[in-house]
């Protein structure tokens, strides 16, 4: 089965019989990297006089093409699933060598030609693309289609000998071919380039550059300001991402049992839960700041608080986790990365936490070193649901920004 696989509906078949029969063209149809078909729509016309036009409605000069015909000439063609159907028309959209690279990923192409004055507007319902090769009108169709056959065919893989040279052409990323010289070295008094016969191929790449650059400028300053565009576009993107290299995104969370007999912290502020319940755990089971140094450690791939505070180690029994928050900031410090702003959420059926939220916010900017207004900490009740809907505990969610230091 071909690569690709080309129908073109023509009132004019002819025109295609002996315009593929030579060169690479030829190949790639032999070698069936594409095959094309050619339907003629006056196959199907409605009356004996195999008629495909008609006046216009309202009158004017000239001949409409009739839908009957291309619907029922369309219908008939085998369709493959990813398929585009373009129609070949003067009002369609300017082609540029991007849209052949883009067909030629295809598994098939329709292209219907128009002809006489027009098509109806029916049978443009038809096609996913109208295109024109240039500001021009011509007869019909047909040359457009080849146009974009040979096109498409060139570059599809086994068409061409080398890669490189599809690369390399004109009207790849705007800028028109360089100078192209071959033996013998000098002909009628004119020398080939001694850049070209130097065998150093960082410079004759760079001569071939800026050959293109200059010959873009003179022949076609259109595309030259496009490819200038094209190349401050290219800065920026460049920037953007190296802007992007420099931040990471951390998630933490944490979650603590409530008991009797244990003190209630969150985010180093001490509670008062009505039914005097506190935080179970190694630590002072402070979630809010629990889930912000794990957030923090995992921006930087740098494991959880397990890791540095392990619970079996006495060292870090009832330990105030701010003290542990200052470890965390000394080790991002060192591998050069500061906290741009911090958003949490604390879930809690009881205390009511609003009143102590500020207070949380200034003990944690304090201790990391941030203005308080890019501190985030919300609280809110799981509506009776789950464990913390039950008041068996409660957990805590945040998300932290992180920057690179600039001198790292």
């Amino acid at each position: 089965m071909s690569k690709l696989r080309f129908d073109v509906v023509s009132l004019f078949p002819e025109a295609f019989k002996n315009f593929f029969n030579h060169g690479l063209i030829k190949k790639a149809f032999e070698e069936k990297i594409a095959s094309i078909h050619i339907h003629n729509p006056r196959d199907h016309a409605m009356d004996n006089y195999r008629k495909v036009d008609d006046e216009p409605y309202g009158g004017g000069a000239g001949m409409v093409l009739k839908p009957e015909p291309y619907f029922s000439v369309f219908d008939q063609i085998p369709k493959l699933n990813k398929k585009r159907i373009l129609l070949m028309t003067p009002q369609g959209r300017k082609i540029s060598q991007s849209d052949f690279s883009r067909w030629s990923k295809e598994d098939q192409l329709i292209l219907i030609c128009g002809s006489y004055e027009g098509f109806d507007e029916r049978i443009r319902s038809l096609a996913d693309e109208e295109i024109s090769i240039g500001d021009f009108v011509l007869t019909g169709g047909e040359i457009p289609a080849i146009t974009l056959i040979n096109g498409v065919v060139r570059l599809l893989p086994g068409t061409l000998g080398s890669a490189e040279s599809l690369e390399e052409e004109s009207h790849n990323e705007f800028l028109l071919e360089h100078p192209q010289y071959t033996r013998p070295a000098e002909f009628r008094g004119v020398k080939v380039p001694d850049v070209l016969l130097s065998g150093n191929h960082k410079l004759i790449r760079e001569w071939r550059q800026k050959q293109r650059e200059i010959r873009t400028k003179s022949r076609r300053p259109d595309l030259f300001e496009l490819w200038k565009l094209d190349q401050l576009s290219f800065i920026k993107r460049s920037s953007l991402l190296k802007t992007e290299v420099n931040l990471r995104i951390g998630n933490g969370y944490d979650m603590h049992r409530l008991v009797s007999g244990r003190p209630l912290i969150l985010g180093g502020v001490e509670l008062n839960h009505p039914e005097g319940l506190g935080l179970d755990g190694h630590s002072d089971a402070d979630v809010l700041t629990h889930a912000i140094m794990d957030a923090i450690l995992g921006a930087l791939s740098l494991g959880d608080i397990g890791k540095y505070f392990p619970p079996d180690d006495p060292k870090w029994k009832n330990a105030d986790s701010l003290i542990l928050l200052g470890h965390v900031m000394e080790l991002i410090e060192k591998k050069g990365w500061q906290i741009q702003n911090i958003d949490s959420v604390i879930v809690a059926e009881r205390p009511k936490l609003k009143p102590y939220i500020d207070l949380m916010k200034e003990k944690i900017s304090k201790k990391i070193g941030l203005n308080i207004d890019d501190v985030g900490v919300k609280a809110t009740t799981n509506e009776k649901l789950g464990a913390e809907g039950r008041e068996e505990g409660i957990c805590c969610h945040a998300v932290v920004l992180m920057k690179r230091n600039e001198n790292s």
